[in-house]
């Protein structure tokens, strides 16, 4: 199967700005292939974002998983090749996807039994510490119905110059009546390539809360897409990303409605600066049988200088015809009065923007449920402005 699935990878062609989903991200002169996972060193593991009193931990890094404790009673364990779920939402049609399936090796199951609440977050921290090395990263989620539990994922870097290729997927299967917070934040390193497909499945009367943190990286790609399958079935995502230097970040986030009376509110805000950029994409696609569905979209950027850029295209396709959808995209620059007036009363440049920028997160922060991701995620957001 791995060699097939190498071989179907090595057919699909480098994605182009000639095709519609690639039109705002270059990736000339990129070459996975250049890319070589080779032995880590253990010892060079980067600080953590977020302090969590967790259930479970792993660590994932080029050369291999430990899973230093899990909670008795559920599957917190390594993923094989074997699973009957495997690949059932994350296909390999797409060339990184393709690639992914091909060549990971460290994965990790979460697989949380019916009725069965979890009270502490599972935590895995995947790190690359090669110069110059790949690593390729699968998550499975399964959750029974009437369980309730979260995950937290954070991927980081072993130093701020550390070149490197990171592909993740992630699937997550939230079966009827359970309740799944899942929190992936990103703080690579600039000199990493990123390429992520996440995608959830969510059954009757079940929630999905997800948050997406975006940091690091210089370029890549993260998809991300919400199956409302069930009917009554909630799905809300809050992203927040913050991009300065040269970074080029690229959500492209999917809302799929097929059962009746299903809700998705996807809210995402980032600031940029320097000469970075960032695009979102989001579409809602609404089936003929979806009626009474309720959807929600929004990107919303700030710009801190005047050569940075943000591309926003929401969009609908509505095949029912008794639904609510609604989206929205804003792309400004700081709103000099309210710069003029916070230093006016003794504030530097920096605190200023620093405050700016608390203000404009602060929707976004209040939805997330976590208070260590919400307080770890406004720190991280605030860090980014340069001191005075």
């Amino acid at each position: 199967m791995r060699a097939d699935l190498l071989e179907s990878y090595q057919a699909i062609p480098l994605p182009t700005r000639s095709e519609e989903h690639w039109r705002f991200t270059d990736l000339t002169g990129f070459d996975p292939d250049a890319y070589t996972a080779a032995s880590a060193d253990a010892t060079a593991l980067p600080e953590t974002m977020l302090e969590i009193d967790a259930s479970g931990v792993a660590l994932v890094g080029e050369s291999g998983i430990t899973i230093e404790h899990a909670p008795e009673g559920i599957r917190f364990e390594l993923l094989t090749d074997d699973h009957p779920l495997l690949g059932t939402l994350v296909g390999h049609t797409e060339k990184f996807a393709a690639h992914n399936a091909a060549m990971w090796q460290h994965g990790i199951l979460v697989h949380v039994p019916k009725g069965v609440e979890v009270d502490k977050p599972l935590y895995i921290r995947i790190a690359n510490t090669v110069e110059g090395g790949s690593l390729f990263w699968r998550l499975l989620i399964v959750a029974e119905a009437q369980s309730t539990f979260t995950v937290i994922e954070e991927y980081a870097s072993a130093s701020p110059e550390l070149s490197g290729y990171s592909n993740a997927a992630v699937e997550i299967i939230v079966e009827d009546g359970a309740k799944v917070e899942y929190v992936s934040v990103q703080n690579l390193s600039q000199s990493t390539w990123h390429f992520a497909s996440h995608h959830a499945t969510v059954g009757r009367d079940a929630e999905l809360d997800w948050v997406a943190g975006g940091f690091g990286s210089g370029g890549g790609k993260v998809w991300i897409q919400n199956d409302l399958a069930g009917q009554g079935a909630t799905s809300r995502v809050t992203g927040a990303y913050f991009a300065d230097n040269v970074q080029r970040l690229d959500y492209d986030t999917f809302q799929e409605h097929i059962a009746p009376n299903t809700t998705s509110d996807f809210a995402f805000k980032g600031v940029l600066r320097d000469t970075a950029s960032a695009v979102w994409r989001g579409m809602i696609r609404v089936e003929k049988d979806a009626q009474k569905t309720n959807a929600y979209q929004e990107n919303r950027n700030l710009l801190l200088s005047k050569t940075a850029h943000a591309d926003s295209i929401p969009g609908l396709e509505i095949l029912a015809n008794d639904v609510r959808c609604t989206h929205g995209a804003t792309l400004s620059q700081v709103d000099r009065e309210q710069l003029f007036y916070a230093m006016a009363r003794g504030l530097s440049r920096q605190e200023a923007e620093r405050l700016i920028v608390r203000g404009f997160f602060q929707d976004v922060l209040d939805r997330i449920e976590l208070e260590p991701v919400r307080t770890a995620l406004g720190a991280a957001l605030e860090a980014r402005i340069p001191q005075a």
